[in-house]
């Protein structure tokens, strides 16, 4: 079986076809990166208004595949099935009569490519690759029957995950709608400072390497909404005195501070005690409960919540590209007060719901695996 390999400027084209805001006609659907999951499994669009629009834009059309070049270490990747116009930070890539489009679009997802992007881009706070980069990219190239045998495998593959997230969304959504009836029926709100012993955390500097204590910390890739993702924990070192204040305890909410993307700023998860004499970086906030009568696990979901969320989303500023809070912003966010009976009511629900969500892990863990040798094998001439 032929598997030669070409450069990806050899068989498609990066069509940055411009288009002035005059020429944009009202209602053309329009994709910005916010519109496209990470991973690419998903496009969506908004509607262009009359005076929207004050820059030039790429046009696109259901052959191409969208590539996001700012931050492309999201994967932003995606077949879009319409027409349309998107933002200039998305490269519109057409493929040639030799390549397929689903092909490519999975070539370009994988873990391995995305890195490849992320380490050629340029620029700190705000990283993008450049065109004349990504045409260097070298792909496999077999027949184009023999492409879309692997596309339809893998797109097969990519519809038992998708399921799967669908499921936990829907939990999660399930989840939100209790805790939301519960908080809505509180008489009386209070500053989460007045509840909790609120303070930020440590600066991670090469000033660091000469103290003799190292641990282990958190940072903004460790915590999520209402989970933790301990897969990579760093370490640094320390002085006795800063593991004293900021060591975490079971229990402890950790807030994120700062965030490229402004609907993250503010996320928060329960600590759950795992790993000992853990502390926490600077770009989160870590809040302590002053009485052991304050159940976070209930409250955390509330404030990654659409009515938690709404005090540090306001308070979030950007600066240099990265939007973020204070720890005054954080005590002085306003929560509801609740009888411990609706939060033992509360958390015995979620428990439930939490066993299912377990199971679904587990399950979707294994979907992921599946799907990552399905795309190893698929592009190494083994599917």
């Amino acid at each position: 079986m032929n598997r030669d390999t070409a450069l990806l400027g050899e068989v498609a084209a990066i069509e940055r076809k411009s288009i002035q805001p005059a020429h944009i006609k009202e209602g053309t659907r329009y994709v910005g990166l916010e519109h496209i999951e990470t991973g690419g499994r998903s496009v969506s669009f908004s509607r262009v208004a009359s005076d929207d629009l004050s820059s030039s834009k790429f046009e696109f059309g259901p052959h191409h595949v969208l590539f996001g070049k700012l931050r492309p270490y999201l994967a932003k990747i995606a077949c879009p099935e319409f027409d349309g116009i998107c933002s200039t930070d998305i490269l519109p890539i057409l493929p040639g009569p030799h390549l397929d489009q689903r092909y490519l679009a999975h070539f370009l997802r994988q873990q391995q490519i995305v890195d490849w992007a992320s380490s050629r881009a340029t620029g700190i706070n705000l990283p993008r690759l450049s065109p004349k980069e990504l045409t260097t990219l070298e792909i496999p190239l077999p027949p184009l029957d023999e492409q879309r045998r692997i596309a339809a495998i893998l797109d097969k593959a990519d519809a038992l995950r998708r399921k799967r997230k669908r499921a936990l969304d829907l939990l999660d959504g399930l989840t939100q709608s209790i805790v939301g009836e519960i908080y809505r029926r509180a008489a009386a709100t209070v500053a989460l400072g007045e509840l909790f012993d609120i303070q930020g955390g440590l600066q991670v500097t090469g000033a660091r390497a000469t103290l003799s204590l190292e641990v282990p910390y958190l940072r903004v890739a460790n915590v999520h909404r209402s989970r933790l993702d301990l897969s990579e924990i760093k370490r640094m070192r320390v002085k006795s005195s800063e593991l004293e204040r900021t060591s975490l305890s079971r229990g402890d909410l950790l807030f994120v501070e700062g965030h490229g993307n402004a609907d993250e700023v503010g996320r928060c998860a329960v600590w759950d005690g795992s790993i000992e004499d853990c502390t926490h970086q600077n770009h989160l906030i870590r809040a302590r409960p002053l009485s052991n009568a304050t159940d976070t696990s209930v409250l955390c979901h509330w404030l990654n919540g659409p009515d938690g969320r709404r005090h540090l989303s306001k308070r979030g500023k950007t600066t240099s590209g990265l939007n973020t809070i204070s720890v005054s912003d954080v005590k002085n966010a306003p929560i509801p007060l609740l009888p411990h009976s609706d939060t033992d009511n509360a958390r015995k629900q979620l428990n439930v719901i939490e066993g299912v969500r377990s199971q679904l892990l587990k399950s979707g863990e294994g979907a992921s695996l599946l799907f990552a040798s399905l795309q190893s094998r698929a592009f190494s001439g083994q599917l």
